[in-house]
């Protein structure tokens, strides 16, 4: 996903906001290492660095990662992909506010590389679009790009439900602690011209393949066909359904012998 990032914080800095409950259920203690997966502009690290932990900011855009590292030069951030990244040494704990439902490729290869990279009892803490995620918004869109006898948009997110996700992290290694699946309306505080300023910025992929001309056109009706929904006196709101989990690495049991094996140190029969 290219990311607008002049506008990311500034136009729909409300991403950004939402993780400071994120950053209480994380808890990170002094001298913890973290890991920010999905870093972004490094909003997110820099919370969890004021709690007095060392973090490592990994997002797969040279340009987040390049405005990360210059608003917040005492972090440190590299350019990494969630699917395939590999660290050093084992962190303890890995979180990711509002990143993992961009990671569409392999979720499940996500999950595993924040296995691999956690001490046994580490941590993982996330939160996501949820089953439900954008559903007015991405109907808006869908139906608009019928009207204009255009193919289905390319939607570029995987919102999972919970017992889909659940699943997924416990295959991995992982023990549930918490998992909450919850409607959250989201103001767009910024962005006057609504659902259309949304998906410019977060469906920018869906209009690559739409012609110049029909931009405009196409995402006016996109807020049409939205505003009963989203569209209030006081503004635009995003349906937001939010995912958000706590999870731990599994402590790394004894090998398993094959039957009729015994451990080298069993004394000979």
């Amino acid at each position: 996903m290219n990311w607008a990032v002049t506008t990311y914080d500034s136009a729909f800095g409300y991403v950004s906001a939402h993780g400071a409950p994120l950053v209480d259920l994380l808890d990170p203690q002094p001298g913890e290492r973290v890991i920010d997966l999905g870093c972004g502009t490094g909003a997110f690290s820099a919370e969890i660095a004021e709690r007095g932990a060392e973090v490592l900011g990994i997002d797969g855009s040279a340009e987040m990662v390049a405005q990360a590292t210059a608003l917040h030069p005492g972090l440190s951030f590299v350019v990494g992909d969630a699917h395939d990244f590999i660290v050093g040494d084992s962190f303890d704990a890995v979180a990711s506010n509002a990143a993992l439902h961009w990671m569409t490729r392999d979720p499940d290869a996500v999950i595993g590389r924040v296995h691999a990279a956690l001490r046994p009892g580490g941590r993982f803490v996330g939160e996501l679009g949820g089953a439900g995620n954008c559903a007015e918004l991405v109907v808006a869109m869908q139906t608009a790009w019928r009207v204009f006898g255009l193919g289905e948009p390319e939607l570029p997110w995987y919102f999972p439900s919970p017992a889909e996700y659940a699943t997924k992290l416990e295959d991995a290694g992982f023990t549930l602690r918490l998992l909450e699946h919850a409607d959250r309306p989201t103001r767009m505080t910024e962005g006057p011209n609504g659902a259309a300023d949304w998906v410019r910025a977060y469906a920018a992929r869906a209009l690559a393949d739409v012609p110049p001309e029909l931009v405009d056109p196409l995402l006016a009706r996109v807020n049409d066909l939205a505003a009963p929904a989203l569209r209030r006196e006081s503004g635009w709101v995003a349906d937001y359904v939010r995912l958000r989990f706590a999870a731990v690495r599994k402590p790394d049991g004894p090998a398993v012998l094959p039957i009729g094996a015994l451990p080298s140190d069993h004394p000979p029969l």
